[in-house]
This record gives C-alpha cells, structure tokens and sequence, in this order.
C-alpha cells in the first residue's frame, strides 16, 4: 500500500517538474518588422499654350513633376521640378520631358504646331503690252537712208519672231529722223523708213493687216543733243503696242 502511494507521488512529483521546467523555457522572438515601401514612382506632366502658332510667335511650355530629381526637356536641357519657360521653335516640334527619380523614370510630351506663312503671290503674268514693250526693238537707220542695214537683221530677226508667238498683236511703226534737213524731206523720209520696216516684217511672215505705219520725221526727236551719237537714235523705225 505504501509502496503504490510512493509511485503516485513520485508520478506527481515528475509531471510537476515536467510542467515547472516547459514554464521556464525561453519565450519565442517576435517576427521582424515588414521592409520599408519602395520610393514613390515620378508623376509628370507637360502643356504648351497655345499649341499652334504662326512661325515667329513664342510658345509657354508648363510642366509638373513629383518624386523626381532629375527633369529635363528635349531641346532646352535640365529643368525645375516644375516651372514654365517661353520657347519659339522655327517648326512643328513635339517637347519631350523626362522626369527621373528613386523610383524610376517618368515622361510627358506636348506637340506645338507652327503653321509656315502663306507663299508670296505668284507674280502678276505680264500683259501683252508688256511683253512687246519688252521684246520688240527698234530698227535703226544710216543718215538719209531708209533701207535696213546689215547690223539691224539680228533685231529685226528677233522682232518677227516674237510677233509671230503672238500673233493677235496689231502695232504701229513710226518713222523718225535726225534734226537735218527740211520738215517735208524728213516726212517724206521717216514715211520710207516706216515702210521699210514693214516690208521686212511681211517678208518675214507677220500679216501686213497687223502693221500700220506713220511718219513724224524729226518733230518728235528721242534725243535733243546735235551730235552724231544722238541722230543716230533718232534716226529710227519705232515700234508701237496698238491698244
């Protein structure tokens, strides 16, 4: 009896110790504390006012960045994290924005379109008048002469041709002389020069309807000097645009 009372207690006294001893063991560490959030992303923004232009106006480019440390513009280099700067670009541009930080790197573009100024007007087309004005030559003569000389072929040559490329052209030729000799002889004589001019012009090709001649012999002088150089320009068969 006593011997079995003895067991149970010294059962007891074991699990005792058992639970004494589990009670005394280290408590358990605490988990370690979560890593930090990795650093915000860039936000970035870009505007141009206004966004078309005529070539020559001034542009105002605006941005916004956050979370960034670099920014820079395509065109313009580094930049404030945010501000606003006037640009005039010579042509359509599209602005290009980078904004770059811890958490990397963020961009933002803004298109300005500069509409390139209108073309000139195509010069006015010369009128006809302007043309024969331009292109037709005066047949010169020697002194009291009236047939057309060697020199004067290349002219007359040129004065044809141009007539036929414009055939609808009707035009007068004046006879002209120098200051010498009487106002009947030099009528007379600017009315054979005039008449000349014509007959080469027919010979040449130009319908004789297109021509009308007159003579002012020397009443109406180019040159009013009496020296050699002088009568020889007024010694003519002129050339008039009939309107």
């Amino acid at each position: 009896m006593k011997q079995r009372r003895l067991k149970w207690m010294t059962l007891v006294l074991a699990l005792g110790a058992i639970m004494v001893l589990g009670a005394c063991k280290k408590k358990v560490a605490p988990p370690p504390p979560p890593p930090p959030p990795p650093p915000a992303a860039p936000t970035a923004s870009l505007t141009a006012s206004p966004n078309t232009v005529e070539k020559g106006q001034a542009v105002t480019l605006t941005w916004e960045t956050t979370n960034a440390t670099d920014v820079s513009i395509d065109g313009i280099g580094s930049v404030q994290a945010s501000g606003s700067q006037q640009v005039t670009p010579s042509e359509s541009t599209t602005y290009h924005l980078t904004a770059k930080g811890a958490g990397g790197s963020q961009e933002a573009t803004a298109r300005v379109t500069v509409n390139a100024p209108p073309p000139p007007p195509p010069a006015p087309s010369p009128t006809e008048e302007e043309l024969f004005s331009r292109n037709v030559q005066d047949i010169y003569f020697d002194y009291d002469k009236a047939d057309v000389r060697a020199d004067q072929q290349s002219a007359l040559q040129g004065d044809i041709a141009f007539l036929k490329e414009h055939a609808g052209i009707s035009f007068t030729v004046e006879g002209h002389c120098d200051e010498r000799g009487s106002t009947e002889y030099n009528l007379a004589l600017g009315d054979n020069r005039a008449n000349a001019v014509k007959s080469a012009l027919v010979q040449g090709g130009i319908s004789a309807d297109r021509v009308k001649t007159i003579s002012y012999g020397k009443e109406k002088p180019f040159c009013s000097e009496s020296s050699e150089s002088c009568w020889q320009q007024n010694r003519r068969g002129h050339f008039v645009y009939q309107k």
